[in-house]
């Protein structure tokens, strides 16, 4: 009966990610939206990094629960996770070393659709009854497009909000911990789980303050910790790079028979795998990040979005892409699709001496795996707490940290093919909302940045820029949730 579950699952998440549904949208909505918004991911960049990791925190924000720096943590938190260790290979090995490119182009095109979710996340934004800040697309979408539209689109993304917290960011993330410190130092999955779970209870209880100092401590630590061990990679086999990079393009627009033959990768597989994995690992589109961005303090939703904005290049085009050509370069890649859950301890292994690189590789998805439990922890909460009210945040926070548990002791296929399928329900009224709410995103970007183009403002002085127009922060203004 599993068996046939997930082969509909898979058949019906086939769909959805397939060539004439979410892989348009998700591209297309970020070709528009970096055409309306003048390419912003690449002029701003540089400024946005400043924001995220300089500034840390705009001087004289209010409104927000936790800091621009925190928010962007917490975000990271819930993105880099197994998709960044696991996801790749499963793309390299299915799609061939075009998946790569492919994961890139979403990147690229995701930031601006990262920028505009968090954007509208800081602009839509409301307060719930025990006063913490609360928005993301299950609030956006209703109060930006007016009428039963918006409200169905709203309450379609809170739903599936909810079910795919506990699929990506849940039984998956506690799965890959379990069974990678039970290969590596012998633990049964039972005891890592109960610790998993307790941990997560007690961080939870303190809502998306403690998550938030958790995420700003753990997650700038363990992103430099696994990204340096790639890089000692990359350097001993740098006469490798070349002819890696010359694959990963061919094979991107020719495809690739992956696994030595075993199974052909066309180029819509290439670009299938790309994309959804490449969504898996950034969740650029998904509308996720935002519900982290709305609780920042930040003095303009434009300075927030481009805040988050760098999260899917920290997440995408450096730390996926030092796990793909650590992948390739060490020729680990061909192995097969039953190889892609340990392939990237392979590729490691291969490239540092000892047992250091298998070492590096566990510890890293342990860190990255428990910190995407936390950041979608958060992201659950905050849209059960708009489909049923406060009550329900406390027993969902019990209820999420015991299927931790659960999903660290059983096998977790079916999970996978869930998780996509989620993950795609969960994109598809985000992006219809970003490309019907673009002109307003374009328009107050503009002016925002016309009068702030270096992003050097302090509250008064965008305060004075802002008085009189609207859209500055359109905060806590009641919305019918219940």
């Amino acid at each position: 009966m599993l068996e046939q579950l997930e082969t509909v699952l898979g058949e019906i998440s086939g769909v959805v990610w397939g060539p004439f549904l979410l892989i348009p949208l998700l591209l297309g909505t970020g070709a528009w939206l970096t055409y309306r918004l003048r390419g912003i991911q690449f002029t701003k960049l540089a400024s946005a990094l400043r924001l995220a990791f300089f500034d840390r925190k705009d001087a004289g924000a209010e409104g927000g629960d936790i800091s621009q720096f925190q928010a962007l943590t917490t975000a990271l938190a819930a993105t880099v996770g197994t998709g960044n260790i696991v996801g790749v290979a499963t793309a390299i090995s299915v799609g061939g070393p075009g998946a790569l490119f492919w994961m890139w182009v979403t990147a690229l095109l995701g930031m601006a659709s990262k920028y505009s979710e968090a954007f509208l996340g800081v602009r839509f934004r409301t307060k719930d009854a025990k006063g913490e800040v609360s928005g993301g697309p299950q609030y956006y979408l209703q109060r930006g497009i007016r009428g039963g539209f918006g409200k169905f689109l709203a309450l379609f993304f809170a739903i599936a909000a909810v079910i795919a917290s506990f699929g990506i960011g849940n039984m998956t993330q506690g799965n890959s911990i379990a069974t990678n410190v039970e290969d590596s130092f012998g633990f049964p999955v039972w005891i890592t789980g109960a610790v998993l779970a307790v941990l997560t209870l007690l961080v939870l209880v303190g809502g998306i303050k403690s998550i938030g100092k958790v995420t700003s401590a753990l997650v700038p630590v363990m992103i430099l910790f696994y990204v340096l061990g790639a890089l000692y990679i990359l350097a001993v086999n740098v006469v490798d790079i070349p002819a890696a990079l010359g694959l990963i393009f061919t094979s991107a627009f020719t495809g690739h028979a992956a696994a030595g033959g075993f199974l052909g990768s066309t180029i819509m597989l290439a670009v299938q795998m790309g994309v959804a994995r490449g969504i898996f690992s950034n969740e650029s589109g998904m509308g996720s990040a935002a519900i982290a961005a709305a609780a920042a303090n930040t003095t303009h939703p434009v300075r927030q979005g481009l805040v988050s904005m760098t999260q899917t290049f920290i997440d995408t085009i450096i730390v996926v892409s030092c796990t793909g050509l650590v992948i390739i370069t060490t020729g680990v890649w061909d192995q097969g699709e039953e190889s892609a859950g340990v392939m990237t301890n392979l590729a490691f292994g291969h490239g540092l001496p000892g047992e250091s690189g298998g070492l590096i590789v566990t510890v890293g998805l342990v860190l990255f795996a428990y910190s995407t439990i936390l950041g979608w922890a958060y992201y659950g909460e905050r849209n059960v707490e708009r489909l049923v009210g406060r009550r329900g945040v406390m027993p969902y926070r019990v209820f999420f940290s015991v299927i931790v548990f659960i999903g660290a002791t059983v096998p977790l296929s079916l999970v996978w093919t869930f998780s996509d399928l989620a993950n795609g329900l969960m994109a598809l009224p985000n992006l219809l909302g970003l490309l019907i709410l673009s002109g307003l995103i374009a328009r107050e970007t503009r002016h925002y940045l016309l009068n702030d183009p270096r992003l050097l403002a302090d509250k008064a002085q965008v305060d004075a820029f802002m008085e009189g127009r609207p859209g500055a922060i359109d905060a806590y203004e009641p919305v019918g949730r219940r």
